[in-house]
């Protein structure tokens, strides 16, 4: 039996970014479906580029899960799909974080565009490129909320990138 009073300490659906995390799943099952565009299998530049291919998949992928590990492991304490941060949530600067201050967006972004390099697919570009906006956004409305909580955020994002290390 739930003994709170109506309504309080209830935040209104929505508030923390939980809109957000419904689009990020939408955004992430739309790539995996979405057709390669154009096919450039018979293309002679797509067999050319194989290795290129297969080298930018590797390295992509890689950095995808070096980030995306050691990402999910510092902040184990804190972890929660939503970009609003819960209570018990620490300033991380340190290991990953000191190299992006989004490991967990720049793996997914990492991975896209290796997949995206790796079947040279328009499609799956203009799909990286609107999951490239949408995780700014909301990396960026994450990071008002964490300079809420931790003051010295402001200067940490100054030293550090947001998603690609010394790039961006």
């Amino acid at each position: 039996m739930n003994t709170q009073p109506r309504g309080k300490n209830k935040v209104q659906w929505g508030k923390k970014g939980e809109y957000l995390v419904a689009l990020q799943f939408l955004l992430l099952i739309t790539f995996i479906v979405l057709p390669v565009y154009p096919s450039s299998s018979s293309v002679e530049l797509f067999k050319l580029a194989t290795f290129i291919r297969f080298a930018v998949l590797a390295v992509c992928w890689v950095i995808a899960i070096l980030f995306g590990t050691t990402g999910l492991y510092q902040i184990k304490h804190s972890l929660t799909p939503l970009p609003y941060p819960v209570e018990r949530n620490k300033l991380e600067t340190k290991g990953i974080f000191a190299l992006v201050r989004h490991p967990l967006y720049s793996s997914q972004l990492f991975a896209a565009f290796g997949w995206t390099v790796f079947q040279m697919s328009v499609s799956h570009f203009l799909l990286t490129a609107a999951g490239f906006l949408f995780f700014s956004y909301k990396a960026s409305l994450e990071e008002s909320w964490l300079t809420e909580r931790h003051p010295e955020y402001t200067d940490y994002a100054r030293h550090v990138n947001k998603f690609i290390p010394w790039v961006y």
